[in-house]
């Protein structure tokens, strides 16, 4: 039997802004998992202390290290030039937005391991659809 690829991990502390407060350094890990090929975790806080995670595209990840990207709840965008290249994620929901500035570099050698694991654009070859759509229908074994 194959065993599918481990999953992709990486520490990181990021820099959280809120409205009306000054930036707060928080630990944070990027998680990538082949067997959910198009989507990569951003989860905020000690797993000690019960982290928010948030998940969105891989590939909007990617864009926003060249470019702003994304609509909606969830924007990616490197922020300018003349400090230590930093990629700005801005994270919106019902109770307010908040700014999580993660340094350039952690993203794209953490977005150079998933490329490595599925390459971008054979996302599709890894999914389980069995298994997707046993979950579907709740017919899980």
């Amino acid at each position: 039997m194959i065993q599918p690829p481990s999953p992709v991990r990486c520490s990181v502390t990021v820099h959280v802004s809120v409205p009306e407060e000054p930036p707060t350094p928080l630990p944070a890990e990027l998680h990538y998992d082949p067997a959910d090929p198009y989507a990569v975790r951003l989860c905020l806080g000690a797993p000690s202390a019960g982290p928010v995670e948030w998940v969105f595209a891989r590939s909007l990840l990617a864009e926003g290290l060249c470019g702003p990207a994304g609509t909606g709840d969830v924007l990616v965008a490197p922020l300018p030039r003349g400090r230590p290249r930093t990629v700005r994620v801005v994270l919106r929901s019902p109770t307010g937005t908040a700014l999580i500035d993660i340094a350039a570099s952690a993203v794209a050698a953490f977005l150079r391991r998933t490329d490595a694991l599925v390459p971008p654009g054979t996302e599709g070859l890894h999914i389980d659809i069995d298994r997707a759509l046993a979950e579907l229908t709740g017919r899980l074994d």
